[in-house]
């Protein structure tokens, strides 16, 4: 699998997509642009950000805001209160739970089910 060509198919922003799965956990590419990601947290799972290409602006509850470039990867804590965003086109790898909801514990119009996702 090429992971470029793989982006490539994801027309739109705030849409992961599922590319694959290793034991409990699928393997998603995303593309966002904008502020659009509510604050959230996943209860009992941990989440692995890589950014793949642009930057990504990381908000913790309570901390500084960082910014992630091409290369960099990151892991949340499960119960940490976080949200993202990028001023330009940026693209994901995500790691996650298949029990995790992207969209952590809210519910938003970004918001896509699991079936969504492997489409």
């Amino acid at each position: 699998m090429n992971i470029n060509d793989q982006l490539k198919t994801i027309k739109d922003y705030y849409s992961p997509k599922i590319i694959g799965e290793v034991n409990d956990v699928f393997i998603k590419l995303v593309k966002i642009q904008g502020n659009k990601v509510p604050w959230h947290h996943h209860k009992n799972e941990d989440e692995l950000f890589y950014v793949l290409k642009g930057s990504l602006v990381f908000e913790i509850e309570n901390q500084e805001p960082f910014t992630m470039k091409k290369g960099d990867l990151f892991i949340v804590k499960q119960g940490i209160n976080h949200k993202v965003s990028s001023k330009k086109e940026c693209h994901l790898m995500l790691i996650e739970n298949k029990s995790a909801l992207h969209t952590g514990n809210v519910t938003h119009e970004i918001t896509k089910s699991i079936k969504y996702q492997l489409d």
